[in-house]
Order: structure tokens, then C-alpha cells, then sequence
């Protein structure tokens, strides 16, 4: 599995994904938080959190992580390296988790800069470091386990076809209807709150406001483990 994952992570930097990725994501979010005059505006917000940015994230990372991931099975069902790869003694479970830790990997190599948000924010804070701390780590955990099963889909789209874009957009429209999706069929079903807890998004909320609830973190694992899985499966009938 460490073969598979430095083999995928050199990949990310031997071309130019990672920092198309890492650029990308960081320029969006400061655009947004720190430059337009919109509602994600942190200076314009009159309080200092960074909640816009954790609003703001997921949707970005809705793109980006399925562009990291369309090419992780695709590219190898196009050229026919998926079956070299297959006749080395490695696992099919190997290479699916190689190639899941080196994307997630890259994601939070992207998130690790974002760190300068919360410094500026407890700075610029009246008094300076009125920041719930609480609320921020949850959020950035809540986000490192949305970034995991975002990624768990990405990979499952990209064995799906052998085109890098039918593989993207599947990733982006499976991960929209994951995270979104149930609250929207949900508020048309007199905001059901069973219904919206099979979706991503209620769970990010959860943790976002500081409480790590086991339950939120049983959902993450599953819904991560559950694409693994199938990810998996389908190299196996391949």
C-alpha cells in the first residue's frame, strides 16, 4: 500500500494537479473570505469566526477533490495498467487504499495553509484571540472527514469509465447528491430529520459546532468504508 500511495502522491506533483488543486482551492476561498464584498466576507462579517470559510469549503472541495480522483482507476482501465498492477503482490485492497491516502493526502496539504485564516482571525478578534477554538477544531475535523468520503467517491466514479470527465462528473454529481441531496428531498417532505441524516451535510453541522458525537463519525467511516468497498469490488470484477 506505501509503494502504491508514494507512486500516486509523486504522480500529483509530477504534473500539475497538485498545484492546480492547492492553488485553486486557496484562491477561491480568499477571493471569497477576504476580497469580494459578498456574505462570505470574514472583514465585512462584524464578528470574528471563520464559519464562512466552513461554509464555503465543502462546496469548493465538491469540484476539486472529484478533478484529484478522475484519473486514480480511469487512467489505468484506459491504458491497461490496471491489470500489471493487479499481477504485483499487492492486494486489491492495497491498491485502492494507496491511491485513496495519497489523494486525501493531497487535500490536506491544501486545507494546511487555510491554518493562517484562524491566526488572523484570532488577531484581528476585539479582544484579540475571542475565537471559539471549540466550533474551529470541529470544523476542521468535520472537514478532514468530509475530504475522506468525497474521496471514497471520487475513486468508486473513477472505475466506472475508462473517460477521465465521465468520471469527474459523476464524482461531482454522486458527491453533490451525498452531501445536499437528502436535505433537499428532505425540505420537500416537511423537513424530515431522519431523512436529512442520511446526508452528508447534517453531519458536517454536527461537528462543526464543536461536539464530536460519535455518532457523526460512525456515519463518515461508514459512508468512506462503504465506497472503499465497492471500489473495491469493482476491481475485482474487472
Amino acid at each position: 500500500m506505501i509503494a502504491i500511495l508514494k507512486k500516486e502522491f509523486n504522480s500529483f506533483f509530477a504534473s500539475p494537479i497538485a498545484y492546480l488543486v492547492i492553488g485553486v482551492f486557496l484562491l477561491v476561498n480568499g477571493l471569497f473570505l477576504w476580497i469580494f464584498k459578498d456574505d462570505f466576507n470574514i472583514l465585512n462579517a462584524g464578528f470574528a469566526d471563520l464559519n464562512p470559510f466552513f461554509y464555503l469549503a465543502p462546496w469548493v472541495f465538491l469540484f476539486l477533490i472529484p478533478a484529484i480522483t478522475m484519473k486514480s482507476f480511469s487512467e489505468e482501465l484506459n491504458t491497461g495498467t490496471i491489470e500489471l498492477l493487479q499481477t504485483k503482490p499487492i492486494s486489491n485492497w492495497q491498491i485502492v487504499l494507496g491511491k485513496f491516502w495519497a489523494s486525501l493526502l493531497l487535500v490536506i496539504i491544501a486545507l494546511l495553509p487555510t491554518l493562517t485564516y484562524v491566526y488572523t482571525i484570532y488577531s484581528l478578534g476585539n479582544p484579540a484571540g475571542n475565537l471559539d477554538f471549540g466550533s474551529t477544531i470541529g470544523s476542521y475535523i468535520g472537514l478532514l472527514f468530509l475530504a475522506a468520503s468525497y474521496t471514497s467517491i471520487g475513486l468508486f466514479t473513477s472505475t466506472i469509465s475508462k473517460n477521465q470527465i465521465v468520471a469527474f462528473i459523476l464524482g461531482v454529481f454522486i458527491t453533490f447528491f451525498f452531501y445536499y441531496g437528502f436535505d433537499a428531498i428532505a425540505n420537500l417532505v416537511d423537513n424530515n430529520l431522519s431523512l436529512k441524516n442520511f446526508g452528508i451535510h447534517q453531519h458536517f453541522k454536527s461537528i462543526s459546532r464543536g461536539v464530536i458525537d460519535t455518532r457523526d463519525l460512525i456515519y463518515f467511516v461508514s459512508v468512506t468504508f462503504f465506497f472503499l468497498f465497492i471500489t473495491k469490488t469493482k476491481l475485482d470484477n474487472e
